[in-house]
C-alpha cells in the first residue's frame, strides 16, 4: 500500500526532473496545464462584474500558485509544506464555486491530480467523490441553471486514470532503481567474501608451508647444509608462487586443482613430519567436483599442520565425498562443526564453499580414537 506522504517520498519525482536546471521544471511543468482553467476563467467574467470579477480572477490566481507550489514542494521533498498547499487548494475551490459556479468544476482536475500523487491507490475513493461532486452538484443547486456535468465528470477521471498510470510507472522505475543498487551492493559484498577468503585460504596454506620449511631448513643448516639451501630455495618458489596466487585470486582468475593440491599436500606434511596417506589417482572425482575438493585438501591439510600435533594424516576419495584423518589431539571429544557459520574463519569459508555446491561438511573429533576428521559429502545427482 502506498504512503501517504506525498510524491516526492514515494515515488521521487525528482529523479525524473534531476537532470533539469533547478526550479524550471517544477515550475514551467505544472504551468502548462493551467491553460485548463480557461473555463473557470469564463465562468467568472460571465458570472460575475465589478468587484467580483476581480475577486474571482486573484482566487484563480492563488490557486495556480498554490498548485505550483504544490508540485514543487512534492518533488522537492517538504511533506509538511505539500499538505498546506493542497488544502489552501481546496480552501480557493469552495470559494471559487459562488462565483463561477459550474465552471469551477475543472479545479477539482488539479486537486485530483494531487491527490493522487500523495496518497496514490488510497486516493481511489476521493477520486470517486471528486467525480461525483463534478456531476452533480450542479443540479443540487438550482440558481446555477445547470442540469449534470458530464464533461467536466469524465475529465476529472481521465485525469485521474492517467495520474495513476504515470506513477505507477514511476513507481516501477524507483524500484528497479533500487533493485539495481542493491544487486550492485550484494555483488560488491560478495566479492570482498569471496576475495576474502581465498586470501585467507591461499595465505593460509603457503605460509603454513614457508613456515614449516623453513623450520626444517633451521634445523638442517648445520646438519645437512645442501639440504637446507634445498628447502631454502622451494620456501622462495612457494612464496613467489604464492604471490602470483594472490594476484590471480583479487583479480578473479584464481584456479585451484585436486592433484596439485595433493601434491602439495603430500609434500607440506612430509616437511612437517607427519606421516601422510594420500590416493595416489583421482580418477573416481568427477570433474566438476574437482576444485571444491581441492580447497577441502588445502584447509583440512593446514589445519592438521598447524593445530594437530598428529603424527599421520589420511586423505580419502570417493566418487561423492572427501575425508581427510589425522591422530593428533584434535579438539574436545564429541566436538563438531556442521554449519558454514561454526568453525574458524577458514572452516567457515570451506562451509560456505560446501554450501553453494549443495552439500554437507561435518568437522569433529573422530569418536573411536584420538585426531581430527573432516567429511564433505555432495549430494547425488
Amino acid at each position: 500500500m502506498a504512503s501517504s506522504r506525498p510524491l516526492a517520498r514515494r515515488f521521487t519525482l525528482r529523479r525524473l526532473v534531476s537532470p533539469w536546471p533547478k526550479g524550471w521544471m517544477r515550475l514551467v511543468f505544472p504551468a502548462v496545464f493551467l491553460i485548463y482553467l480557461v473555463q473557470t476563467v469564463a465562468g467568472v467574467l460571465s458570472d460575475t462584474d465589478g468587484l467580483l470579477t476581480w475577486l474571482g480572477m486573484t482566487i484563480l490566481a492563488l490557486f495556480a500558485v498554490c498548485y505550483i507550489g504544490c508540485t514543487a514542494s512534492g518533488t522537492g521533498g517538504r511533506y509538511r509544506e505539500f499538505w498546506r498547499w493542497y488544502a489552501a487548494l481546496v480552501v480557493l475551490f469552495l470559494l471559487e464555486l459562488p462565483l463561477a459556479h459550474q465552471d469551477a468544476l475543472p479545479m477539482l482536475t488539479y486537486i485530483g491530480v494531487m491527490s493522487v500523487a500523495s496518497l496514490y491507490q488510497r486516493a481511489i475513493p476521493l477520486i470517486v467523490g471528486l467525480i461525483a461532486v463534478a456531476l452533480f452538484l450542479p443540479v443540487l443547486i438550482p440558481s446555477w441553471h445547470a442540469g449534470l456535468q458530464p464533461g467536466t465528470a469524465i475529465s476529472v477521471g481521465i485525469v485521474a486514470l492517467a495520474m495513476f498510470a504515470f506513477f505507477g510507472i514511476v513507481r516501477t522505475n524507483e524500484a528497479l532503481q533500487d533493485a539495481r543498487a542493491e544487486v550492485a551492493r550484494l555483488a560488491a559484498e560478495g566479492e570482498r567474501t569471496r576475495i576474502a577468503r581465498d586470501l585467507h585460504d591461499l595465505l593460509g596454506h603457503s605460509l603454513t608451508t614457508i613456515t614449516v620449511k623453513a623450520s626444517l631448513a633451521h634445523r638442517l643448516s648445520e646438519l645437512d647444509p645442501a639440504r637446507a639451501a634445498a628447502e631454502i630455495a622451494e620456501v622462495e618458489a612457494l612464496a613467489r608462487a604464492t604471490l602470483t596466487d594472490v594476484r590471480a585470486a583479487v583479480a578473479g582468475y584464481r584456479e585451484v586443482t585436486l592433484g596439485n593440491e595433493l601434491a602439495a599436500a603430500r609434500e607440506v606434511l612430509r616437511a612437517a613430519g607427519i606421516t601422510a596417506q594420500i590416493p595416489s589417482a583421482i580418477d573416481s572425482v568427477p570433474s566438476t567436483d574437482s576444485e571444491l575438493f581441492a580447497w577441502v585438501v588445502r584447509e583440512g591439510v593446514t589445519n592438521v599442520v598447524r593445530h594437530s600435533r598428529a603424527s599421520t594424516c589420511e586423505i580419502r576419495l570417493a566418487e561423492r565425498s572427501i575425508e581427510i584423518l589425522d591422530d593428533g589431539i584434535g579438539r574436545a571429544a564429541g566436538s563438531s562443526v556442521r554449519t558454514p557459520g561454526q568453525g574458524g574463519s577458514g572452516l567457515l569459508g570451506l562451509g560456505e564453499r560446501v554450501a553453494a555446491a549443495d552439500g554437507q561438511l561435518v568437522a569433529g573429533a573422530r569418536e573411536q580414537q584420538p585426531g581430527w576428521r573432516i567429511l564433505v559429502e555432495l549430494g547425488t545427482r
